[in-house]
């Protein structure tokens, strides 16, 4: 699994028009893609990292602030684009693999007393949020 983390002051998730995902203070939005050996390993140990990681200010992870976490799936993190100009998806779960997988680290991060929003997987979003720093940092368990 992979995931690029932003540190943002708001974000919101729309499809179609229709807010689905919002967070309003202080967090973090979280981009995850999943490949075709991920598992429940793979799920608790990315939900930690989001979970503990301390890239909030003043070096506080979304635990210690109680911050929310806007999560939005995003096979694309799994692209090849060593040869040629267009990108190859093989690396990416198909969906009813992946599908379960997010939705496991969205419920893992809300075990562990996370605020979580989602977007609505599979579908065609319109991601917006105020990066903080900037802050961006990419993970792979």
């Amino acid at each position: 699994m992979r995931a690029v983390l932003q540190r943002v002051t708001r974000a919101a998730v729309r499809v179609d028009g229709e807010v689905v995902g919002r967070i309003d203070a202080p967090g973090l939005v979280a981009l995850v893609g999943v490949t075709h050996d991920d598992g429940p390993a793979q799920v608790s140990r990315l939900a930690r990292k989001i979970a503990e990681l301390r890239i909030l200010r003043e070096e506080a992870s979304v635990l210690d602030a109680g911050a929310p976490v806007l999560l939005v799936s995003q096979f694309t993190l799994y692209a090849d684009v060593r040869k040629g100009r267009r990108p190859t998806w093989n690396r990416a779960a198909p969906a009813p693999v992946a599908e379960p997988l997010v939705e496991a680290v969205a419920a893992d991060l809300r075990g562990r007393g996370v605020p979580v929003a989602t977007g609505r997987f599979g579908a065609d979003m319109a991601l917006e949020l105020v990066n903080d720093g900037p802050v961006t940092v990419l993970v792979e368990v």
